[in-house]
């Protein structure tokens, strides 16, 4: 039985958010900078089109994206520190001031976590992770705050469950059902995508003020119809492999 999550981390706030903040940044390990909102992101799809290669979703949970910095008003730094200069093929080769961004320098995925939760559609994990990962060094240089130790994979699949919200073919549900479902267990709203002019859903992202602290109010409007019902349609079993989670790996 799935009983309502206690997700206290999550609630928890800092007394303001780097977005709204007009004065000096004192302590910068408790808001990004540059920057304002740190974006963590995940995907619900149903099939990787390699399944018969063995590359399947993770049951009972969301796949990752990524986690990169904004800077409240969709825009973005990059490659800030060349010193964490993981890609490489920088993209681009040469900044806006002119500086040549150098190549790869090192790299240390944790991949028992990448290849259980971080699956690709389409084509292989791999190169998933080449585009994303390259992501680190052009997004992830850019904030202060940015841990690996803080990275926290909110538990989606969970977290609607508690809701009562479970993928399904033959039940839809709506937007509202979808936000409150999320803003009871971690106190705030966060953007809900969906594809099919906005009637299956397909994504969501988390807007954090720091990793560290819990989700702010979304600054994205959901691209899910509010009008009509929005589908959170089940996986195949041939699609998905039950993996040890994360956390206790």
């Amino acid at each position: 039985m799935i009983t309502t999550l206690t997700v206290t981390a999550f609630s928890v706030s800092p007394s303001f958010f780097a977005c709204e903040n007009i004065t000096a940044i004192k302590n910068t390990c408790c808001s990004p900078t540059p920057g304002g909102l740190v974006l963590q992101t995940q995907i619900w799809s149903t099939w990787t089109g390699l399944e018969k290669k063995g590359q399947k979703l993770p049951k009972g949970s969301w796949t990752i994206h990524g986690l990169w910095p904004d800077n409240c008003d969709g825009s973005f730094e990059q490659y800030c520190d060349f010193s964490r200069q993981y890609d490489p093929t920088p993209s681009p080769k040469v900044l806006p001031n002119g500086t040549v961004a150098p190549q790869f320098g090192r790299q240390d995925p944790v991949l028992t976590c990448m290849e259980n939760y971080w699956i690709n559609q389409g084509a292989s994990n791999v190169d998933f992770w080449d585009h994303e990962i390259c992501m680190f060094s052009k997004h992830a240089t850019c904030t202060s705050t940015f841990n690996v130790a803080c990275y926290d994979q909110y538990p989606t699949f969970d977290m609607l469950a508690a809701a009562g919200i479970t993928p399904s073919n033959k039940t839809s549900t709506t937007l509202t059902k979808l936000q409150n479902a999320i803003k009871s267990q971690t106190g705030a709203v966060p953007y809900f995508g969906c594809s099919t002019n906005g009637t299956v859903l397909s994504e969501v992202w988390y807007f954090n003020g720091t990793e560290q602290f819990g989700i702010t109010r979304h600054w994205t409007p959901s691209s899910c119809s509010k009008d009509v019902p929005v589908w959170y349609y089940e996986r195949t079993k041939a699609s998905e492999r039950e993996v040890r989670h994360w956390r206790s790996a």
